[in-house]
Parts: structure tokens; sequence; C-alpha cells
């Protein structure tokens, strides 16, 4: 058989079918982590059109499951919804960060954004909203706003789930 055959005969299945976290070792676990991470980090990266939120969601997951203080960022995106970047732009502590709008602003000017899409994580494990996430969303739209730039979302990340603002109706 050659490569070629090979190569065809592989290509259309799917090598982890039989794969359950049960059957790998800690070290095989971390190396599927860090695969996922850089085909979601791939899909994320600058020119990609952004169509499916549950990949973004994977993504910030990943991005931010390790962290131990709140960080807060934007992936900023052109008229298309294609990501410019991904910015980490804020760390705070275990229970909040100081999130500053002109800060915001100025960093989607600077990359000649659209729309931007909000995240940051709760360390706490909980990922609901609190007031204070829904008083910064509405001040970063707002200041957004001034400059034509949309805020299509805003993501509350922990480990173990996410949730979109957007999909609460919050935006």
């Amino acid at each position: 058989m050659d490569s070629k055959s090979t190569y065809q005969s592989v290509r259309g299945e799917n090598r982890f079918t039989d794969l359950t976290t049960t059957t790998l070792n800690e070290r095989e676990k971390q190396s599927l982590i860090a695969l996922a991470f850089s085909v979601l980090k791939e899909q994320h990266k600058p020119g990609v059109l952004l169509t499916n939120p549950t990949r973004t969601r994977e993504y910030l997951r990943l991005r931010l499951r390790d962290r131990s203080a709140e960080i807060f960022g934007c992936l900023f995106l052109d008229s298309q919804h294609r990501v410019i970047d991904v910015a980490e732009l804020f760390q705070g502590t275990i229970d909040g960060a100081s999130v500053y709008p002109r800060v915001v602003v100025q960093q989607a000017l600077s990359f000649n954004a659209a729309a931007v899409m909000c995240f940051h994580n709760h360390p706490s494990g909980v990922a609901e909203p609190s007031h204070a996430d829904e008083a910064i969303t509405r001040r970063l739209k707002e200041a957004l706003a001034l400059v034509d730039i949309r805020v299509l979302d805003h993501f509350i990340v922990c480990a173990g789930e996410s949730v979109s603002m957007a999909e609460r109706g919050l935006i």
C-alpha cells in the first residue's frame, strides 16, 4: 500500500473515537489539552471569521482555566467579525479586576476594530454575571458606541463553564 492510499484511508476517520479520559494517563491528558488549545487558538488567529460562539467559549475557557486572578480582555474584530487581535487588558485579584473603558476604547481604536467581544474569568468557579459585570458591560458598550464600535458579547469564563451575556439578553 503506497503512502497516498494510506493517507486516504485514514483521512476520513476519527483517530480519537475510542479515547476516553479513563484510558489516558495524566501526561496524555495534558498533551490532549495542549492540542485542543492549539486547534482553538488557530481558529481565533488574526483574519479568521468568528462564526461559532461555542468554539470561542472553549477557546476562552482553555485560555483562562488555570488563572488564579481575574483577567479581563477583548477579542477585537473587523467589520466582517474577523479576528484582528486577542488581548488581555487588565489583571486583578481573586475576586475582581478594575476595568477602564478609556483603555478598552484606546486599544479598539489602535486596532481599527469595528466590534469587540469582552471576556473575563471568575477564579471562584462560578460563571454567573454579577451586578458589577453588568455595569461595566453597559459602560463599555456606551463608551465604545461613541466611536462606532459595537460590543457583541461579554463572556464570563471559569474552568467548568462559561456564560454569554448576549445570550442572556444582558447586552
